[in-house]
């Protein structure tokens, strides 16, 4: 499914995009999100935002059948292993996100890792956009996969830490101060995603547009995923996983979707 120039561009940049690959599975991730954003869970939140609605929501595949039957029918496990080099791909949650029209809260520059309990080199996410994306689209640092120190995790409601303690390097701005940074951006179509590491800065630019901005993104670690306690609670927190240190993530709640 994915070329050796693919892999090896998503091993060094830590980001790349896909052209059409999901094109026959966009209507039912829309029906997905429909039923989220029906049916919220307890974990969804509006972000605060003074303007437009900037709907999220996590972890509702095995109560959604839509999103149940992408993560495990749908191409993006085996994609998910083919670029971390992973034998597997275990599929760790979903997230939807939805600016409607009108929303100029942008999506803060970020990774994912420093929010999860998962350490290991070989995770991915893919985010796919259920509307065409010309300026609200995912933004991501190259390389920065590979920084020494992770980015400060901050609280997207008030930009408040997440942790009371952590050695983290400040959260970047591309935009004022780029330095060195190269910032990876698609104008993306339904079907599109963008593969991403959990340890890729990105962030989003807000939806001035007339159009709404769907996307689900969904989260895969591989062969080397272990859990790793962190300083306080994670998001998602899943609260009672029994996990220690060292640990590899339970299978019952973590199934392994693809095996090559």
């Amino acid at each position: 499914m994915l070329t050796a120039d693919q892999i090896a561009s998503f091993q060094r940049d830590g980001a790349i995009v896909l052209r059409g690959v999901f094109s026959d599975w966009v209507d039912l991730m829309a029906q997905g999100i429909d039923q989220n954003m029906a049916e919220p869970s307890q974990y969804a939140s509006e972000n605060q935002v003074a303007e437009g609605r900037f709907f999220d929501d996590y972890c509702n595949w095995t109560r959604i059948p839509a999103f149940e039957r992408v993560v495990r029918h749908s191409p993006a496990a085996a994609i998910a292993a083919q670029a971390m080099q992973s034998k597997t791909a275990q599929f760790f949650h979903d997230h939807v996100l939805v600016k409607e029209p009108g929303t100029p809260k942008p999506t803060p520059w970020h990774q994912d890792a420093p929010y999860y309990f998962i350490a290991g080199q070989q995770t991915v996410s893919l985010w796919m956009p259920l509307d065409p994306v010309e300026h609200a689209s995912l933004r991501l640092v190259a390389g920065s996969h590979k920084w020494d120190k992770m980015v400060r995790p901050v609280s997207w409601a008030d930009d408040s830490d997440f942790y009371a303690q952590g050695d983290w390097t400040p959260v970047p701005d591309p935009d004022a101060d780029p330095q060195d940074m190269t910032v990876l951006e698609w104008p993306m179509q339904p079907g599109d995603a963008v593969l991403f590491d959990y340890r890729t800065v990105h962030g989003a630019r807000g939806n001035a547009s007339g159009s709404r901005r769907r996307a689900l993104s969904l989260r895969f670690v591989g062969d080397d995923a272990r859990y790793i306690e962190r300083p306080g609670r994670t998001s998602p927190p899943f609260p009672g996983h029994d996990m220690k240190s060292g640990d590899r993530l339970r299978e019952d709640w973590f199934p392994i979707v693809y095996k090559g």
